[in-house]
């Protein structure tokens, strides 16, 4: 199976389990902007990923070839390549999710940046398909500082795919309205509750909070951790999200005209 198969499967578990236990019992299911998210998860999901996931592949085996007389990480088959299966998952997992906090911090910071993943946090109401609700110019900045460096270091081309089936899960599971609690293990890991404070459209606790994708050991490592135990933000979006189209087509251009 491909990737879209896995898409596919995740998101149909998240619908069952969104219903099973809902945190928000009164969000309804056919929402406002509903038909805008899906075209996002099957866009940047399938049609779009599978076009740059080809040109990363290229340009990073491209990269590769030209560092192997002068880096030996880059030399296939040694180092990470040696490492049993198991261990590169984890590797690439830690190396992915840390590269991915780094370049979420660079969407919030960066001006230019922001105007485009203003399209994620415009979302109004938080589920599972808000994971794949951002513009398709994120897509570029991702594969270029993430999957580029990673699919230079030589390892298992499996390890690194599974590596991001289980991000899409977990994206997923941060994005859903589940009322799930995972105790201490809320340290370590990102969650819908404290994911949820990182779409928060107030100011409070600052900003930029909580990058997190899998792991929310780094906003606790590196003091960008925000999350109030005892209850949820009064409305989730940005400051002035108002701005936003309600339309697709126009959420699509919103970033380079707003720059204009």
């Amino acid at each position: 199976m491909n990737y879209w198969h896995y898409l596919a499967a995740i998101s149909a578990a998240f619908v069952l389990l969104e219903r099973l236990r809902p945190a928000r019992p009164n969000q309804p299911v056919l929402r406002p902007q509903l038909a805008n998210d899906l075209f996002y998860v099957a866009f940047n999901g399938h049609w779009y990923a599978v076009l740059t996931g080809t040109l990363t592949g290229s340009v990073a085996l491209s990269a590769r070839d030209l560092l192997e007389p002068v880096l030996a990480f880059a030399e296939p088959g040694t180092a990470l390549g040696r490492m049993p299966w198991a261990l590169q998952f984890v590797f690439y997992l830690l190396a992915s999710d840390f590269l991915q906090w780094c370049v979420h911090n660079l969407l919030h910071r960066v001006p230019l940046l922001w105007n485009f993943h203003k399209v994620h946090h415009s979302v109004e109401r938080m589920d599972w398909v808000g994971n794949f609700r951002f513009h398709w110019v994120e897509v570029v900045v991702y594969r270029s500082l993430l999957y580029v460096p990673l699919a230079m270091l030589g390892g298992s081309g499996s390890a690194l795919f599974w590596v991001a089936v289980f991000s899409t899960a977990w994206g997923h599971f941060n994005h859903a309205n589940l009322n799930v609690s995972i105790g201490p293990l809320g340290y370590v890991f990102n969650s819908p509750r404290m994911h949820l404070w990182h779409h928060d459209a107030s100011d409070e606790g600052g900003v930029a909070k909580n990058f997190g994708i899998v792991f929310s050991a780094w906003d606790w490592l590196f003091g960008t951790a925000y999350w109030p135990r005892d209850r949820a933000p009064e409305r989730i979006g940005y400051p002035g999200d108002e701005e936003m189209p309600r339309d697709l087509p126009r959420q699509i251009v919103f970033p380079f005209a707003r720059r204009r």
